[in-house]
């Protein structure tokens, strides 16, 4: 007896069973097919990313560090122009809004790499004495206001049914910070700049911040405010017995240049008001340091007190001391240390820029870079600061 015929016979319709066979068979076929299309467009996919990655490798370079460089392009375009004064990487370099620190400038410089400006003013934290303790602000103008209300409004006492007085009106006085050039103009010879192995922007870095530390700390303690930031110690003093707005208040020690116990000392910091005392701060230089570190109480117990941790400031009557080389030496009639709360007393207004411009014709065969910052300080509250004057009225 023959297989019997899937096919249905003549006038004859298929059963059931066998019309789901048939239809199985047509959706395995068809299912196979497919199949087969998505496995040869598979391969051919990873044949192509297989090209890909032969073709990447081949170019690939090999690596000169182990940690990648995320301002290479604006290093990269900085040392070319210090060194040979090609502008055009830096004319060609697109920024982000964020990133601002290397473009061109109407005047002619360009404004100092990411990392190096970052050393800069790192150095300056650290060196610039004042600063530290200061009021500093970031202004994108050429001066800064500083508003202070330094009277007292008027009040009274007043009845259920009384007429209430007019009471006096508090007066407001306006500060103005004028910004001025800092400058520093190191110099190097281009062989030196041709030499690869030397790190022109770190050169380039310490000499300018060394440079400008030294002329911001001088300035902000004796500045005479003319072409520079002008100092605390410039302003008038007056005993401060008779102290008014405008004048920087003094206490004496009552021997002409010395000082014989701590009563001065102590009279000192109760001659700060009381709402300053909280943020004060000791600034003297070494000199007057070692002096006053001798200095005793009524019950022999030292005045000044070392820091007890690494980093923490010396204390002296508890305020910390701050060592800014540039205050005067213990002399006759002079005030060589100051307290106060600086941070309320003395604002230093910066501009964000730092500029430098490359100068290889003016002193041939060195190359010049002239780097210049706008800086401004001046006092911004006249009873937030004190000095101890070594004299006898």
């Amino acid at each position: 007896m023959s297989k019997p015929d899937a096919a249905a016979r003549a006038g004859e319709d298929l059963s059931p069973a066998e019309d789901l066979k048939s239809a199985m068979g047509d959706f395995v076929n068809e299912f196979k097919s497919f199949s087969t299309g998505i496995d040869a467009k598979l391969q051919r996919q990873e044949e192509r990313m297989n090209k890909l990655d032969r073709k990447s490798a081949g170019l690939a370079r090999p690596m000169l560090s182990t940690a990648a460089e995320t301002e290479a392009p604006h290093q990269k375009a900085f040392a070319a122009y210090l060194r040979s004064g090609d502008d055009d990487a830096l004319r060609g370099l697109s920024l982000e809004g964020k990133a601002m620190s290397s473009s061109v400038s109407a005047e002619g410089g360009y404004l100092i790499d990411p990392q190096t400006a970052d050393t800069i003013k790192s150095v300056l934290r650290s060196n610039s004495s004042v600063r530290a303790i200061a009021n500093v602000v970031t202004v994108d103008a050429a001066s800064f206001d500083v508003l202070i209300d330094h009277t007292e409004m008027g009040a009274g006492w007043a009845s259920e049914a009384g007429a209430s007085a007019e009471t006096d009106t508090p007066q407001i006085d306006r500060i103005t910070i004028p910004l001025h050039e800092l400058s520093a103009m190191p110099k190097a010879t281009q062989r030196l700049l041709d030499d690869s192995a030397f790190d022109i922007e770190g050169w380039l870095a310490a000499r300018i911040a060394a440079k400008f530390a030294r002329s911001e700390a001088a300035s902000f303690v004796s500045g005479d405010g003319v072409d520079k930031p002008k100092g605390f110690l410039s302003y008038p003093k007056v005993d401060n017995d008779v102290w008014a707005w405008g004048n920087i208040g003094y206490v004496v020690t009552g021997a002409s240049g010395s000082i014989v116990d701590g009563d001065p000392v102590i009279e000192l910091v109760y001659a700060l008001g009381a709402e300053y005392r909280a943020g004060a701060s000791f600034v003297m230089n070494s000199k007057t340091a070692g002096t006053i570190r001798k200095l005793k109480d009524a019950d022999g117990r030292f005045l000044w007190s070392d820091g007890l941790a690494a980093g923490e400031p010396a204390r002296l009557m508890g305020y910390p001391v701050l060592i800014a080389e540039d205050m005067p030496d213990i002399g006759a009639d002079t005030t060589p240390i100051a307290f106060g709360d600086f941070e309320a007393g003395y604002t230093v207004a910066d501009r964000s820029d730092l500029r430098i411009l490359r100068d290889p014709f003016s002193a041939k065969p060195h190359v010049l870079f002239y780097a210049t910052k706008r800086v401004g300080g001046a006092v911004s509250d006249f009873g937030a600061i004190k000095l101890l004057k070594f004299g006898l009225a």
